[in-house]
């Protein structure tokens, strides 16, 4: 029973990687510089962030000296990193079913792993923009921080719990085709109620609680400190973040299990 479990789990990771690579290469097919976008474009980003903020504006992210316009812009780019995993996965999952209609027909065909592919897709920008970010501190800013090798610490239990709303949402939007353009709505409002733009010591406590409420929240505070300052997550809100991600997750395949029947009829 185990090693069927075992074989089973290894075939699906097996297809996920296999389609996760085909996408990132459909992705940049006929590009100039193929596969050496998912590189320039947040060193791109980054240096666009650095200039407006940093030369235009002049920024300045509280507890950083006021010159220190490269902190700010490494702060703000790793919180939108953080947003820009959800807002890629979370954001297809609508209409992933609407766009891949010949999976759902094919009975023998693992439809979760489908879910799964724009995540790991966007969990391949998301790690090169970190590993960018690490690289620019290292040289300009504080310096290497070694427990940047505790990143899986942070981003498995955001990974489970974007996960659970991609499955969530992809079942529900075969039914309700409208759920994409609210789900984009939904995107914007937690890039501006989460902690992108702005540290959690400097929300009014009578927004506190939505603050905390952001999926986003916790994984950006915990990037920011653990690649920028070194310091590893706390111990109790990374547990209630990885309990609180796990619910989300049951609940999500719970909620797809259930409406998965349906599927075929309506598409």
């Amino acid at each position: 029973m185990m090693s069927q479990l075992f074989s089973r789990s290894a075939g699906h990771f097996a297809l996920w990687r296999t389609l996760v690579q085909q996408d990132l290469a459909v992705k940049y097919r006929g590009t100039l510089l193929g596969r050496a976008w998912p590189l320039l474009m947040p060193l791109m980003m980054l240096a666009i962030y650095g200039f407006v903020f940093g030369a235009v504006f002049r920024a300045r992210w509280p507890g950083l000296a006021s010159d220190d316009h490269l902190g700010f812009a490494l702060n703000l780019f790793l919180g939108l990193l953080v947003h820009g995993l959800l807002a890629e996965a979370v954001g297809q999952a609508p209409s992933l079913f609407h766009r891949n209609s010949n999976f759902v027909r094919k009975i023998v065909f693992p439809l979760p792993v489908l879910v799964a592919v724009p995540l790991g897709a966007a969990l391949v920008h998301m790690v090169v923009g970190v590993l960018l970010v690490c690289a620019v501190n290292a040289i300009w800013g504080s310096g290497w921080q070694w427990q940047t090798l505790a990143l899986p610490l942070v981003l498995t239990p955001y990974l489970l719990m974007l996960y659970g709303i991609s499955l969530a949402f992809a079942a529900l939007g075969v039914y309700l085709r409208d759920l994409a353009q609210i789900v984009s709505v939904l995107v914007m409002l937690v890039l501006f109620t989460g902690t992108v733009f702005y540290p959690r010591a400097m929300v009014p406590s009578v927004f506190a609680g939505v603050v905390d409420a952001n999926p986003i929240s916790w994984p950006t505070d915990a990037l920011r400190a653990l690649v920028l300052s070194g310091q590893l997550p706390e111990a109790m809100p990374l547990a209630v973040y990885t309990l609180t991600a796990a619910v989300v997750l049951l609940l999500g395949a719970f909620l797809f299990r259930a409406l998965r029947p349906g599927f075929a009829d309506v598409l």
